[in-house]
């Protein structure tokens, strides 16, 4: 039986809907027998997904997906194999979470502008306390009946050229491929094709970029194989995985979009090298 793994999934510590157990449940029911937790800007859910691995015999690849600024761009940049309880690491991860809420606070501003009336600590408390995203603001806004569904808020007000869409990371692409090494772990550029990337990729890579998201649910046929076809000839390590947040978007996505093993094997030998 082929063993296969799906290195992108979301928990309730970032913008998923799945506890880390509930995660790991879903993919021993899919028959994966690797993921990697890739919490935005959090490892707060990888102690529970550890735990949970165990018992259902899931192994557990320690990752985290850290957002980065240049230009008015954003850009995620998957960190795997990371030491995680890395004191230094988790300092910064706070500062990037901190951020966020400070990003909150300007588009709650920019929505109330067209008339919405938001409340930024309602959509705090509406998460959690968790680290908040644009789908935290939009699920918010559908649940408050402003919206007909969560899209909605990413087509009219929040999306990267919207009105309401506010960048506000202060770490560029090289702090972060930093960050990662320094706490021993693999950078890879995630779902390339969503971010609309490909013109700063190789200077990525001259950054200390060591791999790349060449398999995802929304980069199949032709666009896999173009990144694909790049990791080779960069020698990158390649990585793949549904970029599942539960039932957030929709359906559950674990094991939609799957990798063969020999891919983890690869990534956790590039991690002895950082």
């Amino acid at each position: 039986m082929k063993r296969l793994a799906d290195l992108h999934v979301h928990t309730k510590y970032s913008d998923g809907s799945f506890s880390p157990e509930e995660a790991v449940r879903v993919a021993s029911k899919e028959g994966l027998c690797c993921i990697a937790i890739t919490d935005h800007d959090s490892v707060s859910g990888l102690d529970e997904a550890m735990s949970a691995g165990n018992r259902y015999s899931v192994e557990i690849i320690p990752g985290v997906e850290v957002s980065a600024e240049e230009s008015g761009k954003e850009m995620h940049i998957l960190g795997y194999c990371i030491d995680y309880r890395d004191p230094v690491f988790l300092g910064f991860l706070s500062k990037i979470r901190q951020d966020r809420i400070e990003r909150l606070y300007k588009m709650v501003d920019a929505l109330n502008g067209h008339g919405l009336n938001i409340d930024a600590e309602d959509i705090i408390k509406f998460t959690g306390g968790v680290s908040i995203s644009r789908l935290h603001i939009a699920k918010y806004m559908e649940a408050k009946g402003l919206i007909p569904n969560w899209r909605v808020a990413f087509k009219k007000y929040i999306g990267d050229t919207k009105s309401c869409y506010v960048s506000n990371f202060r770490y560029t692409s090289k702090m972060v491929i930093d960050f990662i090494r320094k706490a021993n772990g693999v950078p890879v550029i995630a779902h390339p094709v969503v971010n609309r990337l490909d013109s700063i990729l190789p200077r990525l890579v001259k950054e200390g970029l060591e791999g790349i998201e060449v398999f995802h649910t929304e980069q199949v046929g032709l666009t896999a194989k173009r990144y694909e076809k790049f990791a080779i000839e960069n020698s990158l390590i390649i990585t793949g995985g549904s970029d599942c947040h539960g039932d957030a978007k929709g359906t559950s996505l674990i094991g939609k979009t799957s990798i063969p093993y020999s891919y983890v094997e690869a990534l956790k030998n590039g991690s002895k090298n950082s």
